[in-house]
């Protein structure tokens, strides 16, 4: 997907508002050898279900988000192999998911296109940028580092793909945002619950982890911010939602994918290409 100017689209947030500060705070090698390599684990297995891009282009509904989606699988694959030889480079094996990492992955997928752009895309991939920005920024290894970065110029543009396609889903059917921000909710709350759990697994007293409340904070504000300029959340913050109305948009949020998880998933590309406006721009030249 392009703007309208036909240039590659911009996220939605830059990286400067998504940047913390972590005032100098570093990992270093080889004391933090065992923390890194179960991080790094964690995005292994997330790398790893980007074969699930293979489910969303059986299903995408143009030519333009088959192509970019057919891109995108390309380069989930060569991230295994980089978070592999960054194990490698730690002379750690890989090690085992998270369970809430793996229910955010994959048992948390979308049940239509714009769920997956919303809950995948925007929010999953823009959860993994939050950590490449501050891993990138924290580890005292200029090797490791430059490959988040690189990393990174890809993850920003699955990101600004979700980001603008579910905008888009949402102005031409506005009754998307109501279901999608309950699915949001869902998907915050698992954050902090895997962010109260990573003391069983990391030492909260490294100078980088002991800011992870301020961290989880700024992750959660701005996927909020995320949310707004989505047209997810259409009024107000979602501080402005009481107990009643969070658990109410949750339930309809669920129900909702339940139902739409049932339903049949409408035409395949296949019939529908003649139609796609890639192709009819070509027939009027």
């Amino acid at each position: 997907m392009r703007s309208n100017s036909g240039a590659p689209l911009s996220m939605l947030l830059s990286r400067e508002e998504m940047r913390h500060d972590f005032g100098g705070a570093r990992f270093r090698l080889p004391r933090d050898r065992d923390a890194l390599a179960w991080i790094f684990s964690q995005f292994l297995y997330g790398e790893v279900t980007g074969i699930q891009c293979g489910y969303w282009l059986h299903r995408a509904p143009d030519l333009e988000s088959a192509q970019f989606l057919a891109q995108q699988s390309v380069e989930e694959m060569a991230h295994i192999q980089q978070f592999l030889r960054l194990l490698e480079r730690l002379g750690a094996p890989p090690g085992p998911a998270h369970p809430a990492v793996k229910f955010l992955s994959s048992s948390f997928m979308g049940a239509s296109f714009a769920e997956h752009t919303c809950l995948e895309m925007a929010a999953g991939e823009g959860f993994v940028l939050m950590v490449f920005y501050a891993l990138a920024g924290t580890i005292d290894d200029a090797g490791i580092a430059r490959v988040l970065e690189a990393a990174v110029i890809q993850e920003e543009r699955h990101v600004a793909f979700g980001e603008h396609w579910t905008r888009n889903a949402i102005a031409t059917n506005p009754s998307l945002a109501r279901q999608l921000l309950g699915l949001s909710l869902v998907s915050l709350a698992t954050i902090r619950q895997l962010a109260k759990r990573l003391p069983r697994h990391l030492p909260m007293d490294h100078e980088v982890l002991r800011q992870l409340p301020a961290f989880l904070n700024k992750t959660c504000a701005v996927a909020e911010l995320r949310l707004q300029r989505m047209g997810v959340l259409r009024s107000g913050t979602l501080d402005d939602l009481g107990a009643f109305s969070r658990a109410a948009l949750i339930a309809y949020g669920g129900a909702a994918h339940g139902l739409r998880a049932l339903l049949p998933k409408g035409k395949k590309l296949t019939k529908t290409y003649l139609d796609d406006p890639l192709v009819r721009a070509r027939s009027t030249h």
